[in-house]
């Protein structure tokens, strides 16, 4: 894979604080004017690593394709339901008008819209296990919602989801 290329900018302003970010193809890196070309080097490799590990992060291998989503509910159901909510299948399809993702635990399918393909992976974990929890509780009554908080990072998922959905439009709900 080649580098990336760099474009370091240099600010007067800018006292303490080096940033990094991506720019179409280009990692663009922040740093205070005072810098030498020694701390410079040193903090265009770190802010590089750290913006891949950032990325790596947040992308989830579920997202490639619908047998990688049925493999991360196998052990999204291991981890959270003892191994209980395994379901016949688990598929992307196209953007719910309402919903992040629906299950019919009569057949025990999953459906994920495409809309989650972006966000973190702690997210996509989230909706999955929401769904999952369906396959033992239907409704969304005291005893799904225990189910589902089990997921340690439920609230922040669904604040992340409810932002996303306001700041697009979407009006979906986190709760269906």
């Amino acid at each position: 894979m080649a580098e990336p290329r760099v474009e370091v900018r240099r600010s007067k302003r800018r006292t303490r604080t080096v940033t990094a970010y991506r720019e179409g193809d280009t990692v663009i890196v922040l740093i205070p004017a005072r810098l030498s070309k020694k701390e410079e080097a040193h903090w265009v490799q770190e802010m590089q690593r750290r913006l891949l590990r950032s990325e790596t992060k947040r992308r989830s291998p579920a997202r490639t394709s619908d047998s990688a989503l049925l493999e991360r509910c196998g052990e999204l159901s291991a981890n959270y339901f003892g191994g209980q909510c395994l379901p016949r299948s688990v598929r992307w399809v196209p953007p719910m008008r309402t919903r992040w993702a629906s299950c019919t635990p009569v057949d025990r399918t999953i459906r994920v819209s495409e809309r989650l393909r972006e966000v973190p992976a702690w997210v996509l974990d989230y909706v999955l296990v929401h769904e999952l929890a369906h396959l033992l509780v239907p409704g969304h009554g005291p005893d799904f919602w225990e189910l589902v908080h089990a997921y340690p990072r439920t609230e922040r998922a669904v604040g992340y989801l409810e932002g996303l959905s306001a700041a697009a439009g979407w009006g979906i709900s986190t709760v269906e």
